[in-house]
């Protein structure tokens, strides 16, 4: 009998972040520099505090921590935390390896296989491969360009309600859109959580990546009156201290049963890695000005980005509010071509860019074929430079077709 891979391992998504991966390294072994726009590392230093505590850790043996966290990490994220006016106790607080772990074991403890999550699309594309793994299916709510990605009334959004709906999930500051949701968008999302029973997930690992001034807006959904019970947090260090490589996340609830039915997702795959977690301690006592200073950076790289876009000919983009990314329409029919070919067939003065085909960060077929999002990451010089091979890109695609 023939051998089968399993249906979830077919219907598993690639992801569209890397999944040009090798046609970049085959334009480097060319000669070609490839300035990566494609994936949100930045390229900010991790602070040496953070390295100090790596290179002088003292322990004899590198071990496995609780499955709940170490110790002391998880009381560095419950002051974090009460610095914001929120108090939590450990037991709301799981640590995780990343925050996509974190975004695991929130579907794996809420939803059955067959259950539906309501996402505003544009969306972060690995939520796709996350639903893949729970066998849940995303719903998706579209958001327009036009008006900065920012949320349909709310009748639109319930509409797309069924007896399946489970959950509602917020990226706020969002991943890809840079849009930071208002008190008054986050306030539907709760009544309607409230009226309709369902859990309200909030990916907020962007949570300070605000780059003008809003009023009254949450510092955090768990901040919501009303619905404690209903709201799971997401969150991870990956890009608050620029430390994507540590993979460490939580997941945070005011709700007892779900936190222990986290903690034993978590106990079946042992623990998150020990080493990071005394690399998360060194970074929750880095100085108060070291978000804010880094903040300032991202707003001159989001400056540089949007004010280069809106200067090239059929290009529209909407200026991004926080995180670090933005979503241009072009004046091309298939970015996804288009991204290729700028790794496979572009190239000024040994340079070119690479950046994500927006697709995929749609759920509805069709969605998003004249997009790219941007990860402004780089520092500004760069940026600018990117920003100019993209312009003479763009008109290079057009003219060969």
């Amino acid at each position: 009998m023939k051998r089968s891979l399993s249906t979830r391992a077919e219907a598993m998504p690639a992801s569209q972040i890397r999944k040009l991966v090798p046609f970049a390294d085959q334009a480097k072994q060319k000669g070609t520099h490839v300035y990566h726009l494609n994936i949100g590392q930045p390229d900010v230093k991790t602070a040496p505090q953070v390295l100090q505590a790596l290179k002088h850790f003292g322990e004899d043996v590198i071990s496995y921590s609780p499955s709940r966290g170490d110790h002391a990490y998880v009381k560095a994220v419950q002051g974090y935390y009460e610095s914001l006016g929120i108090p939590l106790s450990p037991s709301n607080i799981n640590i995780t390896t990343g925050g996509s772990e974190a975004v695991f074991f929130a579907f794996w403890s809420t939803l059955n296989p067959g259950d539906e999550i309501i996402i505003p699309e544009p969306f972060y594309t690995n939520y796709n491969g996350f639903a893949c793994m729970a066998g849940v299916k995303i719903v998706p709510v579209t958001t327009q360009g036009a008006n900065g990605f920012h949320l349909p009334p709310k009748e639109d959004i319930v509409a797309k309600i069924t007896p399946n709906t489970k959950a509602i999930l917020l990226c706020n500051p969002s991943n890809p859109t840079g849009t930071v949701y208002t008190r008054q968008e986050v306030d539907m999302i709760a009544e309607i959580v409230k009226e309709h029973s369902l859990w309200m997930f909030c990916d907020e690992v962007y949570r300070e990546f605000i780059f003008e001034p809003q009023e009254d807006l949450y510092k955090s959904a768990l901040q919501i009156e009303g619905i404690e019970d209903q709201v799971v947090v997401i969150d991870s260090i990956s890009k608050r201290f620029s430390m994507c490589g540590a993979r460490l996340g939580c997941v945070i609830s005011r709700n007892t049963e779900l936190m222990e039915a986290v903690l034993r997702l978590a106990q079946a795959r042992l623990s998150s890695p020990q080493v990071a977690q005394v690399m998360g301690v060194a970074a929750h006592e880095l100085p108060p000005e070291t978000i804010p200073n880094m903040i300032d950076e991202y707003k001159r790289r989001r400056d540089v980005v949007y004010n280069a876009l809106t200067q090239m000919e059929g290009v529209h983009v909407a200026q991004p509010e926080g995180a670090f990314y933005l979503i241009p329409k072009l004046p091309i029919d298939n970015t996804e071509d288009f991204a290729k070919w700028l790794l496979t067939d572009f190239s000024y003065e040994d340079k070119t860019v690479m950046v994500a085909p927006a697709s995929g960060f749609y759920a509805t077929p069709g969605l998003g074929y004249d997009e790219i999002r941007i990860a402004y990451v780089l520092n500004t010089d760069l940026l600018a430079d990117a920003m100019s091979l993209l312009e003479r890109a763009i008109d290079q695609y057009n003219s060969t077709r």
